[in-house]
């Protein structure tokens, strides 16, 4: 049986993007699953070999050298056919490990980059370790159309050495998990005692500058003005921003502010709300807009590469200029006040979900990938 190698950073990423993929990968691999132990509990019921190595998400030489040596250590002993790494850090030292190990297919999955809006010698370096990790790599998969022409276009890689499986993401949106649900709506609007004819809007993801959310704070802050139905729920864990500054943003209307710090069940909370938003400075595809337009939510997001792959703009949802508050407050507004335009979007977004990014249907594609690598 051949063997494939899957390296993370932590588990949050396996459980949100990977799971599903890896369960049918392990059909017809041995399949090994390599990150840090936070959250493990979340790889509980995985059908892999899982072996934890402490790897961080931020630079340390030390340690990004100690896990180096380990990763090759580990693919020279259990000689891999495939060696298949996602997010920046694990793809640097991944691909760099199986390249010394000689593994013969080493496939790195790109998901946005982080050097997009940095400048000067920063920008330059992560950019360069983006093409050291497409050097190294056999193959580079990458989660949307729009990104990789922004890649290659970039200079980061060579057109022939991209993949984008089927029409984008990681590995599609489970459309039975993440369903319109009456009853969880219900549930979930009652434990957070928002009202029925409240209009919730959603975010989800880490609280970040370049995730848009200090510019999605600055319109809800207007928007609750004008309308004292709306609230604001977010769901995700603290970076750059907290949710003290959001509050401090809104006020006086922190009343209508609802904070998740961490859900393993985010489908509970799109089913929850009335509007999807995403007005990131970033993005290599967009999962969240998926998995919510999945639940019947439209999505007003930022119109940049990548998003504009996961968002039909004016049919699912629609898009404004990143960095455009005066824009975002117009568009959420608008959706706010037109229930039928929302049902009508909501309902294109599922269509849309089922007939692209339904998981099954990319997972297939990508197992069809690696068969024909190893050939």
């Amino acid at each position: 049986m051949k063997k494939i190698c899957y390296v993370a950073t932590i588990p949050a990423v396996v459980h949100s993007f990977l799971r599903v993929h890896i369960q049918a990968a392990a059909e017809k691999y041995d399949v090994t699953v390599i990150c840090n132990e936070t959250d493990k509990y979340l790889l509980e019921g995985l059908n892999a070999h899982i072996i934890f190595l402490p790897i961080t998400r931020n630079p340390s030489l030390w340690n990004d050298m100690m896990i180096l040596f380990r990763l090759f250590s580990l693919f020279r002993r259990e000689k891999f056919d495939i060696v298949h790494s996602i997010m920046p850090k694990t793809g640097i030292l991944s691909m760099l490990g199986a390249w010394l190990a000689r593994i013969p297919v080493r496939i790195h999955t790109f998901t946005g980059q982080v050097w997009v809006t940095k400048y000067g010698i920063k920008r330059f370096l992560l950019k360069w370790f983006d093409t050291l990790i497409g050097n190294f790599a056999t193959c580079v998969f990458i989660d949307s159309p729009s990104q990789r022409d922004f890649l290659v276009n970039e200079n980061v890689l060579s057109k022939e050495k991209t993949t984008v499986i089927g029409a984008g993401s990681i590995c599609g949106v489970d459309t039975q998990r993440f369903v319109p649900n009456a009853h969880i709506r219900e549930k979930i609007r009652n434990e957070l005692e928002i009202a029925h004819d409240s209009k919730v809007i959603l975010y989800v993801g880490r609280l970040n500058r370049d995730k848009g959310i200090l510019d999605l704070a600055t319109a809800f802050e207007i928007i609750a003005n004008n309308c004292p139905r709306a609230v604001l729920l977010l769901v995700g864990t603290e970076e750059d921003v907290s949710f003290n500054q959001i509050q401090e943003i809104c006020r006086p209307h922190t009343g209508h502010l609802h904070y998740i710090p961490f859900s393993s069940t985010p489908e509970h909370y799109m089913a929850a709300a009335d509007i999807f938003c995403l007005p990131s400075y970033r993005e290599g595809f967009g999962m969240t807009i998926i998995e919510a337009a999945a639940c019947e939510i439209p999505t007003v997001a930022s119109c940049i590469y990548g998003i504009t792959d996961a968002v039909d703009d004016g049919t699912t949802g629609v898009l404004f200029t990143a960095g455009d508050t005066a824009s975002l407050t117009q568009v959420l507004l608008r959706l706010i006040n037109n229930q039928d335009l929302c049902r009508e979007m909501g309902k294109a977004s599922r269509k849309r979900a089922l007939e692209l990014f339904e998981s099954q249907l990319i997972t297939k594609e990508m197992l069809s990938a690696y068969e024909m690598f190893l050939k």
